[in-house]
């Protein structure tokens, strides 16, 4: 098992199984929010290719957040875990559902603010994240920039659990996960420093990268 240090050292790792791309005028690099942002930046930075946001909402279970049991993504896509999902009521299912768009649309509308809506018609859409666990945030992902137009879709993490890379591969065009342990358990163990990304840490970082 391999810890990084930080998303950063994660996003050099990562950015290293990544060489097919560097200079292909059609990569948009998407890094989720917030998490994946701070790893796509050096992605992005390394592939020397422009970097966004893509704003995608976990569900988490009412008793227990960090376990999902699917996720949101702009434009109404919503992406359910049905063996998880199945242990919830229509009206638990709804309340989280209606909380978590709210969350979405408020960072919508801070993260894009007056940047342009997506367009990623005929783009190569490397979409980047700082973990893969259950895969439901990835994949609604997936679906969000295929509605937007991708003609290739590349999900890129530093590390996931087996399960969920092998959902994503039936989804995605590609799947580049640097490891996947046989224990996964939970995305912080992988790193030494695994802060809560801030709105600021992402604001910063596309202006960086603008």
């Amino acid at each position: 098992m391999t810890t990084y240090r930080d998303r950063a050292e994660a996003g050099r790792v990562l950015s290293d199984r990544l060489t097919a791309l560097i200079g292909d005028p059609d990569v948009v690099v998407l890094g989720l929010v917030r998490g994946g942002v701070p790893v796509a930046r050096i992605v992005a930075e390394r592939l020397g290719a422009p970097l966004d946001v893509l704003v995608v909402r976990k569900l988490g279970m009412p008793w227990a957040r960090e376990v999902a049991f699917g996720a949101l993504g702009p434009g109404g896509v919503q992406v359910l875990n049905d063996a998880v999902a199945s242990g919830l009521s229509s009206d638990d299912i709804a309340e989280v559902s209606h909380r978590e768009q709210t969350e979405l649309e408020r960072r919508e509308r801070l993260y894009r603010g007056g940047r342009a809506q997506l367009d990623l018609t005929g783009r190569t859409a490397v979409i980047v994240d700082d973990g893969l666990a259950t895969g439901a945030t990835a994949r609604a992902a997936v679906a969000v920039v295929r509605q937007l137009g991708a003609h290739r879709v590349v999900v890129a993490v530093p590390v996931g659990a087996q399960e969920a890379y092998e959902l994503l591969a039936a989804e995605a065009d590609q799947v580049i996960c640097t490891q996947r342990p046989p224990d996964f358990g939970a995305v912080s163990v992988y790193y030494e420093d695994f802060h809560e990304v801030s709105d600021e840490e992402v604001a910063e970082a596309l202006t960086a990268t603008a």
